[in-house]
């Protein structure tokens, strides 16, 4: 019997990294080992503690391992250094696994019109130098994949379906007219881990290194908010006239960020209206584009169908 390959998946607890680790769990080549920073319950899923800054512990747990995914998220300081404790590690290992890591269509700053994997990469506030700095770090890596997702939907995403749905229902977000005419680059969670792992299983000597990931036909963001109000049921779905998008930005967003992160701590996130902060608004109007041809023909993604996703996002 052929002995799956074992795969450690860093940052495991996310979004992303529990949706992998069920997807390889599934699979018939694939053993997921899930590396956390502390204890969590992954079912029959091995896993190992690390922390995601430290050299050390990550070498130890690149031990025995076939190839390792980085969905490690957090500041924009622990991202970076996150990168240069991995990169250190890998070099200090004597048979590197083949590494794919999760980096964002952030690393394009404020870039317009169709964008492929050759536009330079700008980064846009902390978040996106921070992936650009990482992608710079990791870029000696001999057998490195890079995706650049676009914005992932999905059953209880916590940043474009949880927090878009409550928005909604709240009436708090509908047509931004000219606000949110900006494209979505919106791509469902099954598709990112589908990605990841056609990266893994790719062979070594394949050119590309960086893939974006988005639905070749993403909707505008206005599109997909009146698409996913009337899936929740949020209707009609409300004209959000520009003073009013202006007043959540500049008045009620900082207090509600100071109030979201104060209930996180107390463990009661779900409680405090979720704030629109500025970068939101400028992402919605921003007409960027993602080229997705080289996921397409090189990865063979199959890209859900927004109105799937949709229904599947809703019925969580």
């Amino acid at each position: 019997m052929k002995m799956k390959s074992r795969i450690l998946i860093l940052g495991a607890t996310g979004y992303v990294g529990r949706s992998l680790v069920a997807r390889l769990a599934r699979s018939d080549w694939a053993q997921p080992v899930a590396g956390v920073r502390r204890a969590a319950d992954f079912g029959d899923v091995p896993t190992v503690r690390c922390e995601a800054t430290d050299a050390t512990a990550l070498g130890a747990a690149l031990r025995d391992v076939d190839g390792v995914v980085s969905c490690v998220a957090g500041p924009a300081s622990v991202m970076a250094a996150h990168a240069e404790a991995l990169a250190r590690a890998l070099a200090a290992t004597q048979a590197p696994p083949r590494l794919v890591f999760l980096s964002s269509m952030a690393v394009y700053g404020d870039a317009v019109g169709l964008v492929d994997e050759a536009w330079p990469l700008s980064g846009e506030g902390d978040y996106g130098q921070a992936k650009v700095a990482a992608e710079n770090t990791l870029a000696g890596v001999e057998d490195a994949v890079v995706l650049r997702p676009g914005c992932i939907f999905g059953p209880k995403s916590p940043q474009w379906t949880e927090r878009i749905a409550r928005l909604l229902v709240a009436r708090r977000l509908g047509d931004l007219g000219a606000m949110g005419d900006g494209c979505s680059n919106l791509v469902f969670v099954d598709d990112v881990t589908a990605a990841i792992e056609a990266a893994l299983r790719r062979p070594r000597d394949a050119a590309s290194r960086a893939f974006n990931l988005a639905m070749p036909d993403a909707p505008r963001w206005n599109d997909y908010f009146m698409a996913f109000g009337e899936q929740l049921g949020a209707v009609p779905v409300p004209r959000i006239p520009g003073w009013r998008m202006r007043m959540e930005t500049r008045l009620l967003a900082p207090p509600l960020k100071v109030l979201e992160i104060v209930a996180a701590r107390l463990g009661r996130r779900g409680g405090v209206p979720p704030p629109i902060p500025p970068s939101l608004l400028r992402l919605w109007g921003q007409d960027i584009r993602l080229d997705v041809s080289k996921a397409t023909h090189g990865l063979g993604v199959r890209w859900t169908p927004l109105d799937e996703g949709l229904r599947r996002a809703a019925a969580v």
